[in-house]
């Protein structure tokens, strides 16, 4: 996997990077992306190379945040000074007549005036000093304009770059999907039972039923301690990165409320295990597309719904911040989506419903804020 596209973000001017306070996340996020790069290359086994594959697509997710937040930064500061440009057109004009009469005055005539020496004299002293301050007007506007030029030239190598960065998270995308597809000896704590979970499906018609009829079928989970469970309610991570649209209990533009999270992501985010987990379901269910439920503990599921891929399979024991799967909305292999503007960043929508003896809780109650922006 290259890095040259985050090592270009990395030498943006300090003025950019004092406008978008990102010059912190850039580092650390080039650290995360070197670091997936070492595992990447030293992974000798089919989970080393999955775990590897995970960080380097959350590390490219983490850089490509970064470098829209630049571009934000640089398209904002050239809006910033166009506007202010645009209130000083009088100004301007006005500067750029005197400076132009200035300029076809004749020498001699300039050492004329109605007054005599006297007047000359006078207005000699109020040329020298308005000239100083008309010259100190000029570099400003000068300055304003090359620095709107610089913004342009930025955002254009910005957008330039962003594509790359898209184009080879994608690839890590496809690399993770096929070392997922290859792996065997999976460890499972079950064999799903697809006849009673299909009659489940079928008599049911909210998720608040299917979760309960779920918890009816034996599991045959053994009563063993999930390995590296990482379950503390309260600073579990989101799942993805992203937005968070609604939170329990708002109502949606349907008017229908929900006891579950409602979180707004890119196309092809990245969606992994916020803990170590007996995956109890995964398939489509009723109109929320692709669902997750996950079994940190018993008497506890932690349901993800809206995925466009998945990569796990039910039964199966998945780690602390495992990869589930991915979000959908990806066009044209991921190359033709930049995400560049403000309103279509944000297509996808991932729905996290926490539950705790099949009671619906709030999930911010679950997760630390992480937001992504």
């Amino acid at each position: 996997m290259k890095v040259a596209f985050l090592c270009a973000v990395l030498l943006w001017p300090t003025s950019l990077w004092a406008q978008t306070s990102a010059e912190a996340n850039a580092q650390a996020t080039l650290g995360q992306l070197l670091d997936a790069a070492r595992l990447l290359k030293n992974a000798e086994h089919a989970r080393d190379r999955v775990r590897a594959l995970t960080a380097t697509v959350a590390a490219y997710e983490a850089a490509l945040s970064t470098l829209r937040a630049g571009l934000r930064g640089a398209a904002l500061s050239e809006e910033r000074l166009t506007r202010q440009l645009a209130a000083r057109d009088a100004e301007i004009a006005a500067l750029l007549g005197t400076l132009q009469a200035m300029g076809d005055t004749r020498a001699p005539t300039q050492l004329l005036h109605p007054q005599g020496p006297t007047g000359t004299a006078r207005a000699g002293m109020l040329l020298a000093e308005l000239t100083p301050a008309l010259n100190t007007r000029v570099e400003g506007l000068r300055a304003a304009v090359t620095e709107i030029r610089l913004l342009r030239g930025i955002q254009q190598d910005a957008a330039d770059q962003l594509q790359l960065g898209l184009s080879e998270v994608q690839q890590a995308r496809i690399a993770l999907s096929q070392a997922m597809a290859e792996r065997t000896e999976l460890p499972m704590r079950f064999v799903e039972d697809p006849v009673r979970t299909a009659i489940l499906i079928a008599s049911v018609e909210t998720l608040d039923d299917f979760a309960d009829g779920l918890g009816q079928i034996p599991s045959g989970l053994e009563l063993s301690e999930l390995p590296d469970t990482g379950f503390a309610i309260g600073d579990l991570p989101l799942p993805a990165r992203g937005l968070i649209l609604r939170r329990a209990g708002e109502a949606d533009a349907a008017g229908i409320i929900r006891p579950g999270l409602l979180l707004a992501t890119r196309p092809g985010a990245l969606v992994t295990a916020p803990a170590a987990a007996t995956v109890r379901y995964k398939g489509s269910l009723l109109d929320l597309g692709q669902v997750i439920i996950l079994e940190p503990e018993r008497d506890a599921l932690l349901i993800l719904a809206g995925l466009g891929e998945v990569y796990v399979r039910t039964g199966e024991v998945v780690g602390t911040g495992a990869p589930l799967g991915l979000m959908g909305g990806l066009q044209d292999g991921g190359r033709g989506i930049s995400g560049i503007g403000a309103g279509n960043e944000w297509t996808e929508t991932l729905y996290i419903e926490t539950r705790q003896d099949n009671t619906p809780q709030d999930p911010s109650t679950w997760f630390r804020a992480t937001e992504d922006r």
